[in-house]
């Protein structure tokens, strides 16, 4: 658990070449005493690109990363390990493992691709959405608890239940004192699409993700991460949510989460 009065402006303080703590804006909706998956999403990223940077430049891009969450991750320290489970020189397989005391809590596998000019042919049936500023901003805090959600700025089409757009944007660095890609800051608010679009309200029902799967078509940038979100409910507890994902120069690809929903004891 995360203490003191004031976090520093990041989501993660490094502790050794392998380990993070998390500071208490990474505290999550579901459960303040735990992390919240958005910015742990990121640091994988962020890890992953620590990885790669070690090599000699190969030439490839992330073009899907998937993430299964095995169960609840607390806020204490936790420990990355990433390796290349199959090298090639024009795609590549990493995997990264989340560890907490010893225990695996999440583990990851990325995708990477070789880079191509395909500008000619370059396309998507998804049009290009309102920018941020076209929207009305959200206090995402009046629904949900947490440090992750209290660290972020949210703006917001009007929204029915299961259908929202929204853009998602923070202040607040990945790892204190080191840069971190475009990529890893974009990954590190994707996850917040779960919390945006709700189909029943989170005081009375339960609705966590148990894993994250984003493709790419387009490398993002930011500092706007675009969630244009569904969530679907299942008659057997059972959810989805799916998003298409966009920059401020428009989509760049989908996430998908899996839910297992059901209702709050007592509710």
């Amino acid at each position: 658990m995360i203490t003191g009065t004031v976090a520093p402006d990041s989501y993660y303080q490094r502790t050794d070449e392998h380990r993070y703590k998390p500071t208490a804006h990474a505290g999550g909706a579901w459960n303040t005493d735990e992390q919240h998956f958005s910015p742990l999403a990121g640091l994988v990223a962020h890890a992953i690109d620590r990885f790669r940077a070690a090599r000699a430049d190969d030439g490839l891009a992330l073009a899907r990363i998937s993430y299964d969450i095995l169960g609840p991750i607390a806020l204490d320290e936790c420990e990355i390990r990433v390796e290349s489970v199959r090298p090639g020189r024009t795609i590549e397989l990493l995997e990264a493992v989340v560890l907490i005391a010893d225990r695996a809590v999440v583990r990851a596998r990325a995708w990477l691709l070789a880079v191509a000019d395909t500008g000619a042919v370059a396309d998507s049936p998804h049009e290009r959405v309102a920018p941020p500023e076209a929207a009305a901003p959200w206090n995402m805090g009046e629904q949900w608890d947490g440090g992750y959600v209290s660290s972020i700025e949210v703006r917001r089409t009007a929204a029915r239940p299961g259908r929202s757009l929204a853009w998602v944007s923070s202040r607040v660095s990945l790892v204190a004192d080191e840069p971190s890609t475009p990529l890893a800051s974009y990954l590190a608010l994707v996850d917040t699409a779960n919390g945006i679009a709700v189909q029943q309200q989170p005081t009375a029902w339960m609705f966590p993700n148990l894993d994250l799967t984003i493709h790419l078509h387009r490398q993002p940038r930011g500092p706007w991460t675009g969630l244009d979100t569904t969530v679907s409910f299942g008659p057997a507890g059972h959810g989805r949510t799916s998003s298409v994902l966009h920059d401020l120069d428009g989509p760049v690809g989908h996430a998908e989460q899996i839910l297992t929903v059901r209702p709050l004891p007592g509710s």
